[in-house]
């Protein structure tokens, strides 16, 4: 059970962090019904940490895309893990096993920068080695589904303020979403500030709240 001594929180849910995974970002964010079609779908990811959510989101990519169809996720990580960590953070999980050794070995020995991997000929991921609210800042590209996932708001709220609520509105294709597992009030406050239409739905493993939304569609 990887845990950060910098933030003084587990990397994923103690209960489950795979189940937890597919029930609040991939079912949060309405995939993978949204992802089945031709054309290029795109992921941004506040936290890679053990590339869990990765893996997990490749392997029902790998399940139910579309011949005509491209995966993109972009993933920002101030302190990116080794490529043994990350191995070892994910095995204890059968159902991505052939994710965790693909990822881990492509991983580099000491990542920095923009990692780019083409896990596939339908699957990219780039890892933004840098505070997140400098590589979204920096950067373009609209995403159709944001993953919220940075350690828990009371431990590292610089992952959940406002700016950066903002800059993730921004980089938010409009119909995209997000979806998290934090249901905070300053976080809610913080996206609904940002833009976005704020749902709370029941949380996973009987966790009261999590959080979700829509980027609103601005008709002329």
């Amino acid at each position: 059970m990887p845990y950060s001594s910098r933030f003084g929180d587990h990397f994923y849910c103690r209960a489950d962090g795979r189940l937890e995974c597919a029930y609040v970002f991939i079912s949060g964010n309405g995939l993978p019904a949204r992802w089945q079609k031709d054309g290029l779908f795109r992921i941004g990811e506040l936290g890679f940490g053990t590339g869990l959510n990765v893996c997990e989101t490749w392997r029902q990519w790998k399940e139910t895309r579309r011949p005509g169809g491209h995966l993109h996720i972009t993933s920002f990580e101030l302190y990116p893990m080794s490529a043994e960590d990350i191995a070892k953070a994910l095995s204890r999980w059968p159902e991505i096993e052939a994710e965790r050794l693909a990822l881990s070995a492509a991983w580099p020995e000491q990542p920095q920068g923009t990692v780019t991997l083409h896990l596939d000929a339908q699957t990219t991921l780039t890892v933004m080695c840098a505070a997140a609210i400098d590589s979204l800042a920096a950067i373009e590209t609209a995403f159709d589904a944001f993953y919220l996932d940075g350690f828990a708001p009371s431990r590292n709220p610089d992952m959940w303020s406002e700016e950066l609520m903002r800059l993730v509105f921004a980089r938010t294709v409009e119909g995209g979403t997000f979806a998290t597992y934090a249901a905070a009030g300053f976080v809610r406050r913080n996206l609904a500030a940002a833009g976005f239409a704020v749902e709370r739905p029941p949380g996973f493993a009987g966790k009261r709240e999590m959080l979700r939304g829509t980027k609103p569609v601005v008709s002329l």
